[in-house]
């Protein structure tokens, strides 16, 4: 938890220094423990910085998600744009449930953007323990179905083998 509030601090600092531009050691230091203080502040009086607040525990695994999340992303505007400039409009959007089987809040909204991200899908509403989907092909929904994006989100929410 206090690498977690440390890391914000750094954040904090380095977005601080940005914005200010001044690098005197009086405004330096006062400038870090600041940073310091809201950090700590928030962690301990607002409860706002937790596991889920700052994931960095995912940050490794982020670098083998992202690339595969572009490469769906550019799919999925391929075949959209195919459907798009096709002589015959080929959609034939839907709604449909799809079940959401990621352990933790983080998990949850990581596979939701997802969807939402990859052109033709948006993720609409999230129950319980489905997710409410709207595709504008029925293709998409199968592939969202098939469960590869959702296991791509459990592996990047696992920590050490186990769930986060």
């Amino acid at each position: 938890m206090y690498l977690t509030c440390i890391a914000i601090a750094i954040v904090l600092f380095a977005f601080w220094l940005t914005l200010s531009g001044f690098f005197t050691p009086l405004l330096l230091t006062a400038g870090a423990l600041c940073a310091i203080a809201v950090a700590f502040f928030c962690q301990r009086r607002l409860r706002i910085i937790d596991r889920d607040a700052q994931p960095l525990h995912l940050l490794l695994r982020a670098v083998t998600y992202w690339p595969w999340l572009v490469i769906e992303i550019v799919k999925s505007a391929l075949q959209v744009s195919r459907c798009i400039l096709a002589p015959r409009l080929s959609i034939s959007p839907r709604f449909a449930r799809v079940p959401l089987q990621q352990a933790t809040e983080a998990g949850r909204v990581t596979y939701a953007n997802s969807i939402t991200l990859t052109p033709g899908t948006i993720a609409v509403q999230i129950d319980n323990d489905e997710l409410l989907v709207h595709a504008l092909e029925a293709d998409s929904i199968g592939d969202l179905a098939d469960g590869r994006m959702a296991a791509r989100v459990i592996h990047f929410e696992q920590v050490a083998g186990r769930r986060a």
